[in-house]
């Protein structure tokens, strides 16, 4: 089935829904998803985007016996260079983004989870990228996202080793932000879904989007400054302030 968009005022769902294949994607899965991404960042009530799966496995990445064909080459010549948009639109989502890891992510669904802002996993889940082992030189966002979050000597390793690791050193090495009981995954998943929401939208996205930017190497310090002075003049900075000093939660508009 292909994959699913719900929308509930500010929290956006995407659920993968294909368990009998590991949740393995096709190339009309990248469209199905590129397109509700674009749905998502054309409602500008939503805050936050969360990607998750149904079955034992979070993704098993892009089908492999898709990459070598020759419909999937750009032209450049690159292999799964839809893959790569895809993840790279995900990466630039205008909301918060978090991914919801209740099994195994294997090759490119590991960027997939990395291009998300925070990534919730459970004890049982475990991680490889088997890319050198097929003969596949991965693609340069990927390498990037690896080395950004990962570190140079993680990203060495699991390049090009091909090693398998579990939830314990995917916490440590920074490819879960969070690991926690298999049935606290939703619970913490709204919790923080709900945080974040609560945030005031132009503070909350103009800085998801200016961090990013200087993991890549690529600030655009205009663009900073420029969102940093309209949210000192913005009605929510106002709202934010007077509800810190009348010790209630702040109702924000995003004005």
């Amino acid at each position: 089935m292909a994959p699913q968009l719900a929308i509930n005022q500010h929290i956006a769902t995407i659920t993968l829904r294909r368990p009998r294949q590991a949740n393995r994607l096709q190339p009309e899965d990248l469209e199905v998803i590129a397109g509700h991404i674009k749905q998502v960042n054309a409602r500008k009530e939503v805050l936050v985007l969360r990607i998750q799966s149904s079955g034992k496995y979070f993704c098993s990445g892009y089908d492999i016996n898709q990459i070598g064909a020759p419909a999937q080459r750009d032209v450049r010549g690159d292999a799964g260079s839809g893959f790569e948009a895809l993840v790279n639109a995900l990466e630039d989502a205008r909301p918060v983004t978090i991914a919801l890891i209740q099994g195994g992510v294997y090759g490119g669904a590991t960027d997939l989870a990395l291009a998300c802002d925070f990534r919730l996993g459970v004890p049982g889940v475990d991680m490889f990228m088997p890319a050198a082992r097929l003969g596949l030189h991965f693609y340069q966002h990927g390498l990037q996202r690896y080395v950004s979050r990962l570190g140079l000597d993680t990203a060495k390793r699991l390049f090009l080793t091909a090693e398998k690791i579990g939830a314990q050193e995917m916490r440590a090495c920074g490819f879960l932000t969070h690991l926690v009981d298999e049935s606290a995954l939703n619970e913490t998943a709204d919790t923080l879904s709900n945080t974040l929401a609560g945030m005031a939208p132009q503070a909350l996205l103009g800085m998801k989007k200016h961090l990013n930017a200087i993991a890549h190497g690529a600030l655009d310090v205009a663009a900073l400054q420029a969102d940093i002075a309209r949210a000192a003049k913005s009605a929510d900075i106002r709202e934010g302030a007077l509800a810190w000093s009348q010790k209630r939660a702040p109702q924000f508009t995003g004005k």
